[in-house]
């Protein structure tokens, strides 16, 4: 298949997505948790307990920012702070839904034979109960979590992962994220073709000044895309 980038002609087979915030609204999944964790324990304030999430040298999905929220307002017991995990962890879950036009993006680049990855800084067990919950397993031929590698974007690692699994070239494969330092930067040292999904840009912290070679308003708009510039199919 080719595409017409900037002047150049260029072999496009794989498509390498990002997963939360890039195929569904994780952020909106995540604070609606939160809620329910405060909600539980009489305090109402699940804003704050996000905060917990975004300090400095804590993972954005590390429990244990439930357990120093509970610990600071002194009503942390063992007990209680599993019962919150439980909560936090099941309505999270509940609340993964798959952005407009996903399921049929997806649909169209299986039809049209790209290969199809998916690279998360997720570790295993989320990745797959994710995308077990919005339906997508099927569309993807490789996915790779954190654990994979034991690196997380944007260490190049996962990407060259994916590549390798989906047997494709970096020149030759597009990388669509809604992250421009976790998910466009790596990529494009890798000479990938870019497409940003601005649309589900909610990163908190301070992102990496550069240009995607495409930037997406909705995920739909990876198909007039791919349309507009492909100049033959060698895939049927």
């Amino acid at each position: 298949m080719k595409m017409e980038l900037k002047g150049e002609k260029r072999d496009i087979e794989a498509i390498i997505f990002d997963m939360d915030n890039t195929l569904f609204d994780f952020v909106e999944a995540k604070m609606k948790a939160c809620r329910k964790v405060t909600e539980s324990v009489g305090v109402n304030d699940g804003t704050e307990l996000f905060n917990y999430f975004l300090r400095d040298g804590v993972g954005f999905e590390d429990v244990e920012c439930i357990a120093d929220y509970l610990r600071d307002r002194s009503i942390y017991e063992e007990v209680t702070y599993r019962q919150c995990c439980d909560i936090y962890e099941k309505t999270k879950l509940e609340n993964i839904e798959t952005y407009d036009g996903v399921r049929e993006t997806l649909q169209f680049l299986e039809k049209k034979g790209f290969g199809l990855a998916l690279v998360t800084n997720a570790d295993r067990k989320n990745l797959d109960a994710r995308l077990e919950k919005a339906d997508l397993s099927h569309f993807f031929d490789t996915t790779v979590s954190s654990e994979e590698t034991g690196k997380a974007k944007p260490d190049l690692s996962p990407l060259l992962l994916a590549l390798d699994e989906l047997g494709m070239e970096a020149p030759e494969t597009l990388k669509v994220g809604d992250s421009l330092t976790r998910d466009i930067s790596p990529a494009k040292k890798l000479g990938m073709i870019t497409a940003y999904a601005e649309y589900g840009d909610k990163n908190l912290e301070k992102e990496e000044d550069l240009e995607p070679d495409y930037k997406l308003k909705d995920i739909k708009d990876l198909i007039p895309l791919l349309r507009e510039n492909i100049n033959r199919f060698s895939k049927g």
